[in-house]
């Protein structure tokens, strides 16, 4: 164990480096993956059965194909068909995007059909048109909703960058692996990697979590939870004062 943590202390350079490749994949991929979760998910709200039907299309395929296959092929097949060869991290930010960008859609889809109907009625009063409907009415309050299952989303994205070891990327797990092998140090080398994706992991989640009640107090969410409280701490304590 103290052969591993000499050697990896000596490559401090190759693992910052591979943590940094990491933070990218998973930024990256995970900016990517928003987007078109927005996108995808709001065509397949439109009116126009075309918007809605290529919106389905594309995310039945990216969801139901391997992000292993779509990874090798973006890295392997691509280059001898188009001429235009990837590199082992662009490859990685395409695919998560994509793949991850899918099944986001759907959050977004969701999450829209969920803002009561009333919100709708209310936005058509105010004679809003439906880009200021969607911008200030509805995706404010379907956002909320949206953040816990970004987040679950965003940790599956950061538990998938070691595939990026297969197509040679020089990520945590690389610098790891060539750690592992020059001291034979397998147990040790493991559970560094577990220990160091679950601290990436547990940071993301804290930060989602921010995000998420920041939103809910943009929309006076906690705010009205923290009153309801005092309020019926104020009720129990008169209550209890009377008796």
């Amino acid at each position: 164990m103290s052969d591993f943590f000499s050697t990896l202390l000596d490559e401090f350079p190759q693992v910052r480096a591979g943590l940094w490749v990491t933070l990218q994949a998973t930024v990256l991929g995970a900016l990517l993956a928003l987007v078109l979760s927005f996108v995808l998910g709001l065509m397949a709200g439109s009116r126009l059965l075309l918007v809605r039907g290529v919106s389905r299309t594309v995310v039945e395929f990216f969801r139901g194909t391997s992000l292993y296959i779509q990874l090798f092929w973006l890295y392997y097949a691509m280059p001898p068909l188009t001429g235009y060869e990837l590199t082992p991290l662009l490859c990685g930010v395409v695919a998560f995007g994509l793949n991850y960008g899918a099944y986001g859609s759907e959050v977004v889809r969701g999450a829209i059909n969920s803002v009561p109907r009333g919100q709708y009625e209310a936005a058509l009063a105010l004679n809003l048109t439906p880009s200021r409907r969607m911008r200030k009415v509805i995706l404010p309050q379907a956002w909320v909703q949206m953040i816990p299952s970004f987040t679950n989303l965003l940790i599956q994205l950061l538990k998938c960058t070691p595939l990026l070891w297969l197509i040679s990327a020089a990520d945590l797990m690389t610098v790891i692996q060539q750690v592992r092998d020059r001291t034979g140090e397998t147990l040790t080398a493991y559970l560094t990697l577990l220990a160091a994706y679950f601290v990436l992991a547990y940071a993301l989640t804290l930060l989602m979590n921010l995000l998420e009640r920041a939103a809910k107090r943009r929309l006076g969410l906690d705010t009205g939870a923290k009153s309801l409280f005092k309020s019926r701490t104020a009720t129990t304590t008169v209550t209890g004062g009377t008796a």
